[in-house]
């Protein structure tokens, strides 16, 4: 049974819309182990001919048998797998992947066969040095001679075994000497049993074949056997292939592939990095400051008791008009504080006033308050004392200062306890300074306040009894709800009407909780539009690389690369980008982020969670916005990649 059986090929092209035949019913038969040189003019179809043998194209029409294999109907992954094992090629042009060495050019076959790194390095090896290249390994194409590059071209035509050898003018750019080289080459190869398919259209080229077919204007002209072979047996492969994984190259390869390219064009693979380092160090850093945001407002919150009731003047419902709404009194702290689940309730009366100190005026708030002040808003002294009951009875003329006032009155590292300030004219002894707390939810500075005790403020600085607010704390949160419920029982049962608002700190908490939670999102959506933005940078980029390696492509798919190879790769080499960029963008998202804290006193904080998550957002963009140039090169025509200059 013939190797190769041709009946009756037709191979129409499209070209504009005009359909132009090439080949025009081509029938051939060749034997294993022959010696075939395939001979015409430039134009004639020969090449057109070499493709469809070597599965790099398919007949418009016509039966085409491999080994008694119909192959006009075979799978593409089928085709590929024959280019792999069956067909060793040797182009004009060498078509060497120019950015690969002269070891590594070869090792491309045995990549897609699944032969592993060790193996295919030993037998590339062997094969550049039984072709005088042993010194040449790690020589890129540009800088070998022709005559070298054809070898290692020969090199790579043997990596799998090469039954079939297409040589398509293989010294058609090369010098005498080096054409020679390449023609004893081939002698040899056929001497070992390999079948030999030479396309020429040099008369002495093809003197050289058992067996000369001639073709002229897509048709048989002759076909003339000059001698017979002297070997008529296919050449035993000398390669094991492991079919389970042959033609998908693993992972690692894929990576490795991918970080070669990736060196090639050092400014383009930064340019296309820094979108996504971008990206990712703004979600990183973004998140991290606004959650350390949240956690400042949730803690100044926090720190004024999640267990507090806030009791205030006025309707529900009802603002006032900027005059003090006279609905609380004292009296009615005292009430609320023998209901059942309170601990106390403190009444407060707040109001501008002018403290001054020797020639010091400072313009700040009183608050005349109760002695359990301190305990229901969870906030202690730093220096001395704050007032208690007795000042209260005894309507005692003290004063706790917040820091704010503190500084703005006395000098560094005076000790104000002791002193009297003027309030009103009236002189208040200062017994304590209250500890730092910072703004308030609002951003109001909390430390920018005085306490005087409440009958004392009443009486001497305020004039008047009405309550700006109560504040009640209760013994637990279970019992919020039901000792809110006995206020406004009371309250109503007091002044025979709803004329006041509470409101649950527990409650206020939630409200600040969601709207930061709100802002952070906010903050992640906008940085996470920096990311798409670079993710549409990797695929542009990753277009014009496919572009650029159409050539590549094609000779990959030549020596055996499936269209699931080609995708993996550049799907590989997007994800690359991206990982890489990612890790980077991280560090600087951490990095950006303490320098902001350092530099504006922000608290930031950095959890694990958005971490990952901008990570794996690096990996699924290099997915998404890479599939598409990939799924482009994975769908590219073998002949036509190898004809793109």
């Amino acid at each position: 049974m013939p190797l190769i059986e041709m009946k009756d090929i037709k191979k129409v092209f499209r070209s504009g819309e005009t359909d132009v035949q090439i080949l025009k019913g081509i029938s051939i038969s060749i034997d294993s182990g022959e010696f075939v040189a395939i001979m015409g003019l430039s134009g004639s179809g020969k090449s057109t001919l070499m493709n469809l043998i070597g599965c790099l194209d398919r007949p418009t029409s016509g039966t085409y048998l491999l080994g008694g294999e119909d192959v006009s109907s075979l799978s593409p992954d089928r085709l590929a797998e024959l280019r792999r094992y069956t067909f060793g090629f040797i182009f004009q042009r060498y078509n060497l992947i120019s950015v690969l060495t002269a070891m590594e050019n070869v090792e491309v076959p045995a990549i897609y066969a699944g032969i592993k790194r060790q193996e295919r390095h030993e037998r590339a090896g062997e094969l550049l040095a039984s072709l005088r290249l042993g010194e040449r390994f790690n020589y890129r194409p540009s800088q070998l001679s022709g005559g070298q590059q054809q070898r290692v071209s020969v090199a790579r035509a043997l990596m799998n075994g090469g039954t079939v050898i297409l040589a398509d003018e293989p010294t058609g750019a090369l010098d005498s000497k080096s054409g020679a080289e390449v023609m004893e080459i081939l002698h040899s190869l056929h001497r070992k049993g390999h079948t030999i398919i030479m396309v020429t259209h040099d008369p002495a080229l093809a003197s050289h074949a058992n067996r000369t077919i001639r073709i002229a204007d897509g048709e048989i002209a002759g076909d003339e056997t000059v001698r017979k072979p002297e070997l008529l047996v296919a050449v035993p492969s000398e390669v094991k292939h492991n079919r389970h994984t042959a033609g998908a190259a693993d992972i690692t390869e894929s990576v490795k592939m991918a970080l070669h390219s990736l060196r090639i064009s050092k400014f383009r693979t930064f340019l296309t990095m820094l979108g996504i380092t971008i990206g990712v160090a703004s979600v990183v850093a973004m998140l991290a400051i606004g959650n350390g945001a949240k956690q400042e407002v949730l803690s100044r919150i926090q720190a004024m008791g999640t267990n507090l009731l806030v009791v205030k003047p006025g309707a529900p419902g009802v603002r006032g008009a900027g005059g003090i709404i006279t609905t609380l009194v004292p009296e009615d702290a005292w009430a609320i504080k023998d209901l059942q689940g309170v601990v106390t309730a403190v009444p407060e009366v707040v109001q501008p006033v002018t403290v001054r100190y020797g020639s010091k005026d400072y313009v700040t708030s009183v608050d005349a308050t109760s002695e359990d002040f301190p305990s229901a808003r969870n906030w202690t002294t730093s220096i001395g004392a704050f007032f208690q009951s007795e000042d209260l009875m005894r309507y005692a003329q003290v004063v706790v200062l917040g820091q704010t006032v503190a500084d703005a009155l006395f000098q560094i590292g005076e000790d104000p306890t002791g002193k009297y300030v003027l309030m009103g004219n009236v002189p208040f002894q200062v017994i304590g300074i209250m500890a730092v707390k910072g703004a308030d939810p609002q951003g109001n500075d909390m430390d920018d306040m005085v306490w005087v005790p409440l009958t004392t403020g009443i009486i001497r600085l305020i004039g008047q009894r009405y309550l700006k607010s109560i504040s009640v704390q209760v013994t637990d949160e279970a019992v919020m709800d039901d000792v809110q419920k006995a206020i406004e029982k009371l309250l109503i049962q007091r002044h025979k009407i709803e004329d006041f608002q509470i409101r649950s700190m527990a409650a206020l908490l939630e409200i600040a909780t969601q709207t930061q939670n709100t802002l952070t999102y906010l903050l992640g959506a906008i940085a996470a539009i920096s990311l798409i933005v670079g993710g549409i940078g990797v695929m542009n980029i990753m277009l014009v690389s496919v572009t650029e390696r159409t050539r590549e492509i094609g000779i990959r798919m030549a020596v055996g690369a499936r269209g699931l190879d080609v995708l993996l790769q550049f799907i590989t080499e997007a994800v690359v980008v991206c990982l890489i960029s990612g890790v980077i963008g991280i560090i600087a998202g951490i990095g950006g982020g303490i320098a902001v804290s350092k530099a504006m006193g922000w608290l930031v904080i950095f959890s694990a969670i958005p971490i990952v998550l901008a990570f794996g957002c690096t990996f699924a963009t290099g997915i998404i916005f890479g599939y598409l140039p990939a799924k482009k090169a994975a769908g590219l025509d073998p002949v036509t990649a190898l004809a793109t200059e």
